[in-house]
């Protein structure tokens, strides 16, 4: 039986990733455009190589993570992203770092993460009781939304006193710090039954699942839908802070940092915005504040650069409270068996469509501009929310209640 102290162990080592995620997600491209003066499509595709292996490995990955034990898993995949971060100021100190080293690091850390993130998506229901989990993975990610509110604002300095390429040293040692937090938990897995069927087998199986059930399918397709939109989005907004609206990197790595804190704000506040009903609180959330997208691409320098901020707080606080709602929906909804695979598979289409969209804006921006490509990703995200408007979930307030035979499968 897990502990408390399992549970902020994992806490703190989930938020430590999250920090190194969000210095990555700013230091890198920001390596590609200052040292290496990479082009707008350059800087999708870098964005992109950091999540196409969602798409490539998402549903092999769920099956051997259902074979696997979890945390061992874990602290291996976290290892091996800090190493592989680490070889970036390597090859800048031996004169010797270009562009396609930084997109094999970041492809070669994807494969990583999609272990780490759909292990960690399924070690949890072991970590917290089914009924706790909408709890926990608000506390998950309200935390993951603080280390992203710091961890981008810390950029801009890191960069200005260290160097981009150093930087990223910051990435490995928030990486290190979390392994020894998931060596700390002590709980022990119960022994995975071998499986002797096919791994196509076994993906379809997950698959089917996700799919075939009536509310799990139109939060994935919505997630889907609105992770292409705002990967075009995250392909060129430091190139509009910087080229467009011509700030310097710590004020962009600042300016960015608050959508951070309409995430934590929408994390913080799901447990009350929970009285609504977890099942309407997943398509209540984005009505309300998706729209706010469209304030972005209005931002000028000046006074108007609020409106970047008004609208990333706004948007980021509804869509960090719709991913609480929709995952704890969906790891109430899975049975034991296949939590790897259902997460795997969500993982696969989500993530992967992040990917698309990444490459998808970088190449859009060079043909119609960073702004234009803005007014674009903002009109998807908006419509996203529309799978979920227009399924069974409207009618519904709360999760509904599964048997023990259902939750083992």
């Amino acid at each position: 039986m897990a502990s408390r102290r399992d549970f902020r162990l994992f806490w703190g080592n989930d938020s430590l990733n999250q920090f190194g995620t969000a210095v990555s997600s700013f230091v890198l491209p920001l390596v590609a455009i200052e040292a290496l003066d990479a082009s707008e499509f350059q800087v999708g595709l870098l964005n992109a190589a950091g999540m196409a292996a969602f798409l490539f490995i998402g549903l092999p990955a769920g099956v051997y993570i259902d074979r696997l034990r979890k945390r061992p898993l874990l602290m291996w995949t976290t290892t091996g992203r800090a190493l592989l971060f680490a070889t970036v100021p390597v090859a800048a100190w031996l004169g010797g770092l270009t562009y396609l080293h930084l997109v094999l690091a970041a492809l070669a850390a994807g494969v990583l993460t999609v272990f780490f993130e759909v292990a960690s998506q399924a070690y949890l229901p072991a970590l917290v009781p089914r009924g706790e989990l909408s709890h926990a993975n608000s506390r998950l990610v309200s935390t993951q939304q603080v280390a992203r509110l710091f961890g981008r604002p810390l950029s801009g300095p890191l960069v200005q006193f260290l160097g981009s390429a150093n930087a990223v040293l910051a990435i490995s040692f928030s990486y290190l710090t979390s392994v020894l937090l998931l060596r700390g938990i002590r709980l022990v897995e119960e022994p995975v039954e071998p499986r002797k069927r096919e791994l196509r087998a076994e993906m379809a199986e997950g698959l089917r699942f996700v799919f075939g059930h009536p509310l799990l399918r139109p939060t994935v397709l919505c997630t889907t839908s609105f992770n292409l939109s705002y990967g075009m989005w995250t392909a060129v907004n430091l190139l509009f802070l910087l080229r467009d609206l011509e700030l310097t990197p710590t004020a962009a790595a600042v300016l960015l940092g608050l959508g951070g804190a309409g995430g934590a704000l929408g994390g913080l506040l799901t447990g009350w915005l929970a009285g609504v009903g977890q099942v309407r609180l997943i398509w209540l959330s984005m009505v309300v504040t998706q729209p706010a997208w469209l304030l972005v691409p209005l931002a000028e320098p000046g006074w108007r650069l609020a409106l970047f901020a008004i609208g990333t707080v706004v948007t980021l606080m509804g869509a960090v409270a719709y991913n609480v709602a929709q995952v704890s929906l969906r790891q109430a909804l899975c049975p034991d068996r296949l939590l790897g695979r259902m997460n795997g598979s969500a993982r696969c289409l989500v993530w992967g469509a992040a990917a698309v969209g990444a490459l998808a804006g970088g190449a859009l921006a060079e043909w119609v501009g960073v702004r234009n490509t803005l007014w674009v990703a903002a009109a998807g995200m908006i419509l996203s929310v529309l799978w979920v408007v227009l399924s069974p979930l409207r009618q519904m307030r709360d999760v509904p209640r599964i048997t023990n035979v259902e939750r083992h499968g």
